[in-house]
């Protein structure tokens, strides 16, 4: 029953690692930009959480970590990223890990570097096939589920959702067919920014401490995990993320190779470029010359 259990929480863990990578792979694919300051979205959602918990309810409290990062995704993006939309990838990149101290930088002068207790909310434990599982667990593994069905129709069957197909495709093109890129980028990011929220709320009920760092390892798993999934692709940023949490989860439980976890991660992730570049779900791009 350990195994089971076990496996529920790499699940979770997973579907955490999906919420974030969404975010990644939305704006990669649409902005063509690696947001490495994505993560520390996640810090800033977590302290909100912490700041409205001391003198309201969890559910304003989330509502307002949801709200703030949005505000905050759609001000970065643009501040810093939609001057630099001609500039090279090299300039983004920097810019991109600059944001990323800035926030950290900025969280460590507010709140100062101990880290901070956040018990959001506990909701205890169920037997589930004689197994004790968390229901923080089965919540977390449900909504990442959710919001990857909710994306997926979202993309397909809306007009906003079409437009973000045709910007990704070829942005001149879709520009002269009357699309508004820059409203698309925009929404892009703040949708990316809101799943990060909630990517932070769910890591709080597994680790209830949060301190200025608390992105940083995350965030670059869950673009590990965006990449093996193929980055662009939504249900690949799903699979991607489960993957990465079963296997994480799998390895603490082995006591020998528990210390390794992180270099065996990121050592599937080069195994599987080597054997497929895209990824399991991405696909080849004909570049334009």
């Amino acid at each position: 029953m350990e195994i089971l259990s076990t496996f529920i929480n790499g699940f979770s863990l997973g579907g955490i690692y999906a919420m974030i990578a969404l975010g990644y792979t939305m704006v990669y694919g649409i902005a063509k930009m690696l947001n490495f300051a994505h993560g520390d979205i996640i810090m800033v959602g977590g302290y909100v959480i912490y700041v409205f918990m001391l003198f309201s309810n969890p559910i304003l409290a989330i509502a307002m970590a949801v709200l703030f990062c949005i505000l905050l995704g759609v001000l970065i993006e643009k501040i810093a990223y939609k001057p630099l939309r001609g500039a090279s990838p090299l300039a983004v990149l920097i810019t991109a890990i600059g944001v990323s101290y800035l926030l950290q930088s900025l969280a460590q002068i507010v709140f100062g570097s101990a880290n901070k207790m956040v018990v959001v909310y506990d909701f205890g434990a169920v037997k589930f096939l004689g197994a004790n599982v968390q229901i923080s667990s089965l919540l977390t593994l449900g909504v990442a589920v959710v919001v990857m069905a909710a994306l997926t129709l979202f993309v397909k069957y809306t007009r906003l959702g079409r437009a973000m197909i045709a910007v990704s495709e070829d942005r001149g093109a879709a520009q002269l067919m009357g699309i508004n890129v820059n409203r698309i980028i925009t929404v892009t990011f703040a949708i990316g920014s809101a799943l990060a929220a909630l990517a932070g709320l769910f890591y709080l009920f597994k680790a209830p401490s949060i301190s200025s760092t608390l992105g940083a390892m995350p965030g670059i798993k869950a673009f590990t995990a965006a990449v093996i999934g193929g980055i662009g692709s939504i249900p690949g940023a799903m699979l991607g993320g489960l993957l990465l949490g079963i296997v994480e989860s799998v390895s603490y439980k082995i006591t020998v190779i528990a210390p390794y976890t992180d270099a065996i991660e990121f050592s599937i992730l080069i195994l599987i470029l080597l054997v497929r570049p895209t990824g399991f779900l991405g696909k080849k791009r004909r570049e334009k010359v």
